[in-house]
């Protein structure tokens, strides 16, 4: 087993390194001055969006609004990677890593902008809902369906089975630090809870997410706001420690600064997922009268996994004494809060961890759901992917901490690489949609899309008619 991690690790830090690392930097900066900046020039609109995206647009009765679409990715996003990802960042990058998990938001917030543009123009009916995500505009846009189902095997590999072990690992230690229960009984627990949701289908598991998300957030950002009133006057010692973390003469001089960035970028995009092609899926599903609008969610979403919510951990973590002691992981954060309000906040970081894992694990079947019936029609498969995240679920609770964090960083790494690549190649078209939403707002109107009115838009299904499907 340790010569199968060592493996695992080399391979890792190799492909994060020398390609993944490299063009989420290069990429996100390109279409962030391509596009003009949306994720900060648009920021106004997210708002707006959101409140408007609580309910279906007029005349619609059924399907998934754009705020379920996005509580559905955010269930995704938020989870270990915001609680435990954070700590592990901070244990081998130290607090500079939190500098990088912001920089990586803001630059990648502009790859989740073109991919959420374009899962939204290429989407597919499903009865009165929709389907789509990158194996979609791989292709209808790019036209190489073979990448579209390399994609499509890979996403469901990686979210349906690799990262919800992931979660699952973190859930298992949480509850085994906190009450004692063995990771076995845990994981067999989780799994048979997960799967009385799973077989309810795609509406069942919006309406689960969109109360369980927004609850948990709130709350976890509002003892995270506590803790910084608590220990309001060590928090410009703690910002001083962040930038010498990111920027100073010691992880430079000590030949460390280059796994304070990786450390930060990798759990970053674990927490938020910009780029990986993983978001679109929930995204796609939405009723809206245009592709922009929900890409503009989408972008919040990011803002609100990594700048709100990964922040909120790390300020509790390093306004603690904990830091630099034995504890990693979920346990480093649940030491933390701890420290700061008593052994309750132990407790409440594993009854967050159960709800915020929970959501997790319905956001990643999600997407290996659609990606499942983007291969084949065939009930048959759905039903061995169930079953297989199930299994997956369980023995992630019993598998070693580094071995499971290593294997999603891969796969996570090799979705981004595919995924980059792709939307890098169809950049035109997501200027063009976006350009249509820029002069409709001028106009003073509320932008409704019309594919045959925007030259470069070409194999779409949803947006030839805006009276039927999208207003």
């Amino acid at each position: 087993m340790e010569f199968l991690e060592n493996i695992v690790g080399i391979g890792n830090d190799l492909l994060w390194t020398y390609v993944v690392v490299i063009l989420l930097i290069v990429f996100g900066v390109y279409f962030s001055v391509y596009l003009n900046f949306p994720q900060i020039r648009l920021i106004g609109d997210m708002g707006k969006l959101l409140v408007r995206g609580r309910t279906l647009p007029d005349g619609k009765t059924d399907g998934i609004s754009s705020f379920q679409a996005l509580t559905m990715s955010i269930a995704s996003h938020v989870g270990t990677g915001n609680m435990a990802g954070v700590a592990i960042a901070i244990s081998a990058g130290g607090p500079g890593a939190v500098f990088w998990m912001w920089i990586i938001a803001l630059v990648a917030a502009s790859l989740s902008f073109v991919e959420n543009i374009l899962a939204q123009t290429y989407k597919e009916k499903d009865g009165n809902s929709f389907r789509g995500g990158p194996s979609y505009y791989m292709k209808k846009a790019l036209g190489q369906e073979k990448i579209g189902i390399f994609f499509s095997v890979l996403i469901t590999v990686s979210f349906g089975l690799i990262f919800n072990s992931v979660q699952a690992n973190t859930l298992a230690d949480a509850i085994e630090g906190t009450y004692g229960f063995g990771n076995a009984i845990v994981g067999g627990a989780v799994a048979l809870i997960v799967a009385l949701v799973i077989f309810g289908g795609v509406k069942r598991i919006a309406r689960v997410t969109e109360i369980l998300v927004p609850i948990m957030a709130v709350i976890y950002v509002g003892i995270a706001f506590v803790v910084i009133l608590l220990n309001i006057t060590a928090v410009p010692q703690l910002f001083g420690s962040i930038f010498a973390g990111a920027f100073g003469f010691e992880p430079f001089a000590g030949g460390t600064l280059g796994a304070v960035i990786m450390n930060g970028i990798r759990r970053g995009l674990f927490s938020n997922e910009a780029g990986m092609g993983s978001a679109p899926n929930a995204a796609a599903t939405s009723h809206v009268s245009h592709p922009v609008k929900q890409a503009l969610i989408q972008v919040l979403g990011v803002f609100v996994d990594t700048l709100i919510i990964c922040t909120s951990t790390a300020f509790i973590i390093l306004l603690s004494g904990e830091f630099g002691g034995d504890l990693v992981g979920i346990q480093l954060t649940q030491g933390a809060l701890s420290s700061h309000v008593g052994d309750w906040g132990g407790t409440f970081i594993t009854f967050a961890i159960v709800f915020f894992t929970f959501s997790s694990i319905l956001g990643n079947y999600y997407y290996g759901e659609t990606n499942i019936q983007y291969l084949s029609s065939n009930k048959a498969w759905l039903t061995l992917f169930r079953f297989a995240v199930l299994a997956m679920v369980f023995i992630g609770s019993i598998a070693s901490l580094g071995l499971v964090w290593d294997t999603a960083d891969i796969f996570m790494g090799l979705m981004v690489v595919v995924n980059v690549l792709v939307i890098g190649k169809l950049s035109k078209i997501a200027l063009v949609v976006s350009k249509d939403y820029i002069r409709q707002k001028k106009e003073g109107l509320d932008p409704v899309f019309v594919a045959s009115k925007v030259d470069g838009v070409e194999n779409v299904e949803c947006w030839d008619d805006p009276s039927k499907e999208n207003k």
